[in-house]
């Protein structure tokens, strides 16, 4: 499966009702269907069928370790990889896979603590393990149980290897792609975020090797790469970093309680005020302390990772379950029809992160995004031709010290998760264009009556002016995003048939047809927002 955040209600990165507890009914899984079938929707590609296979072993090592699952089984599709398919109709609120906690692999940020890793990886420097990114700390996790012992301790000496070996082994991602390849996306901030993503992850790997000779002698780059990119496709994350809950607590206060009252030590007020002290510190560990800290919980959970992820009306839900200390999937309303595949949301993701951590691109996504250069890249002769205005002195000036221009150079910086980076004008589908670069280009094509009227600041300009200076400004702004489609290598019409060709074709690259899909719903992205400014 591909997913990075919890969602739970799911990342990497989006999220609802996280680690919220759930309280459902279990479907019970029909004997006559295998967990694992070997069916598919249309044909698979070999590295799918392979992997299917892979997945068989999987079947009783869930069933030996009380992963409960019911009502799905793992399919190959051609398009898509391995996905979770219902065997029978599903309600609201069924529960069809309940993993134990201590059967995930998971870190907690900024800070995480697994004597395991440090023990045999990290003894000469834990600092090195402790302080990692928590999609490094996953990657030296998932590699440790793959390249050095697959038995995991933390889970009572749980082999885990036929879970491991059900993973995917490589990812067809932009990381992998050529230049030539990266040329083809035709949008210059992806191909930013991938050359930060490769000199970050580079220098964490570089870091590592220096801190500790075992891992160095166990673990290669590509081996580390393999690790980062299944954290970063498969992990789920959320606020919440407290433990399950403990009975035992509980179950001491009552016992101490009755035996301080029984043996008149003591008043029932004296009591009650004991009890509701161990209650109350119970409940600040367990909720409070966690969301004050800021504290990350990131976690990989098996079976439940086979999950994909659809934009919008998902139609499962992961939870974390309190009192049974578990994760569970179920199904969202209205339910899930017999033999339809089981889609959850990684969260609001746009193309870029769906391309760079997951490897596909998801069409007339509702949460895609289009950055576009800084306004001070923008040419400004050909904004005042098509607005017939001149934009006076001071303007440009005004707006540099705003910060509404963007960055002059680009802001070098080790946060993979920023694509960012010169500062560009944020257009996304659900919202249209930033507000605040209306509220530039309202001052910028002001006229000198209308900028001596706002005191020359800028904040002035917030609201509509006038009539005349609103449409200069939407029309700056639709002749910049004009000309942005215009200086594509290729039209939307041209891409269009390119994807014909490439369906009815043989032998072409993915790469080749993931490039053109995501260019693609970029410029219909654009378009989009030009007739919105009409």
């Amino acid at each position: 499966m591909k997913y990075s955040v919890f969602v739970i209600s799911v990342f990497a990165g989006g999220s609802a009702s996280a680690f919220a507890p759930a309280a459902f009914k279990t479907i019970t899984r029909q004997d006559s269907t295998p967990l694992f079938a070997e069916k598919t929707k249309s044909d698979p590609s070999p590295s799918t069928s392979s992997r299917l296979k892979r997945t068989t072993p999987l079947t009783d090592w869930a069933k030996d370790n009380d992963i409960k699952v019911g009502g799905v089984e793992i399919v190959a599709s051609k398009n898509a990889g391995l996905g979770l398919y219902s065997t029978q109709n599903l309600s609201a609120n069924d529960i069809v896979i309940q993993v134990p906690t201590k059967l995930t692999l998971s870190v907690e940020s900024p800070t995480d603590y697994n004597a395991a890793m440090e023990k045999n990886l990290f003894s000469s420097d834990p600092k090195a393990y402790r302080n990692s990114p928590w999609w490094t700390a996953l990657s030296i996790q998932l590699n440790y149980y793959d390249k050095v012992d697959s038995v995991n301790q933390l889970a009572g000496g749980v082999d885990i290897k036929p879970w491991i070996d059900s993973l995917p082994r490589a990812y067809d991602t932009p990381l992998h792609w050529s230049e030539s390849s990266l040329d083809e996306l035709q949008y210059r901030p992806m191909m930013e975020a991938v050359a930060l993503q490769k000199r970050v992850w580079r220098k964490q790997y570089d870091d590592l090797v220096a801190a500790s000779k075992e891992f160095s002698s166990r673990i290669s780059y590509d081996d580390f790469v393999w690790g980062c990119e299944t954290a970063r496709s498969r992990a789920f994350s959320g606020a919440y970093s407290g433990s399950a809950f403990n009975p035992i607590p509980y179950a001491t206060v009552t016992a101490l309680v009755a035996v301080y009252i029984g043996l008149g030590i003591g008043t029932v007020e004296q009591a009650a005020n004991g009890a509701a002290l161990v209650i109350c510190g119970s409940i600040l560990k367990d909720f409070v302390f966690p969301k004050l800290l800021k504290a990350q919980k990131y976690v990989i959970c098996p079976l439940i990772d086979m999950a994909n992820h659809v934009g919008m009306d998902a139609t499962g839900n992961v939870a974390f379950e309190y009192f049974s200390d578990g994760f569970s999937l179920s199904a969202l309303d209205p339910g899930v029809q017999q033999g339809k595949e089981m889609f959850i949301s990684y969260g609001p993701r746009n193309n870029d992160q769906l391309l760079q951590y997951y490897g596909f691109v998801e069409q007339n996504n509702v949460h895609d995004v289009y950055i576009l250069p800084p306004i001070r890249q923008w040419n400004i002769e050909a904004l005042e031709e098509a607005c017939g205005r001149k934009v006076g002195p001071g303007r440009l000036e005004k707006l540099d010290r705003a910060g509404l221009l963007g960055f002059a150079t680009n802001n070098l910086n080790t946060n993979t998760e920023a694509a960012n980076s010169i500062g560009g004008v944020v257009l996304t589908r659900a919202t249209g264009i930033d507000p605040a670069v209306i509220q530039a280009l309202r001052a910028l094509m002001s006229t000198d009556d209308e900028w001596d009227d706002s005191g020359e600041a800028i904040g002035n300009f917030a609201a509509e002016v006038s009539p005349a200076n609103e449409r200069a400004a939407r029309t700056a702004v639709r002749r910049a995003m004009e000309m942005e489609l215009e200086s594509k290598a290729t039209t939307i019409e041209e891409d269009e048939n390119l994807l014909k060709i490439y369906k009815e074709g043989k032998g072409v690259d993915n790469e080749e047809v993931l490039a053109v899909l995501f260019r693609l719903e970029k410029k219909k992205l654009l378009q989009e927002a030009i007739r919105s400014m009409i």
